[in-house]
């Protein structure tokens, strides 16, 4: 799954907004990359969030090539 829209062509760099326990996070790459590969480089452990992007959960293997927000839904488990 690729996901994104139009990027600032006199900007080099996509940049990814990315909110996370209420906190938003920027993520830039001048390559496509992964949401998988976001997570590791924020350190945010893949097994504990669900992507969202428009209101739709994402696979964490969706390809990233342009300027996006997701946000990340924490889940939690235990008892």
């Amino acid at each position: 799954m690729r996901i994104g829209h139009k990027r600032d062509p006199f900007r080099s760099n996509m940049r990814v907004e990315v909110v996370y326990e209420n906190e938003s996070l920027i993520f830039e790459s001048e390559v496509s990359t992964t949401i998988s590969t976001i997570l590791n480089k924020l350190d945010i452990p893949s097994s504990t969030v669900l992507a969202v992007y428009n209101d739709t959960i994402v696979p964490h293997s969706s390809t990233i090539s342009e300027d996006i927000k997701i946000e990340l839904i924490v889940v939690s488990s235990g008892g």
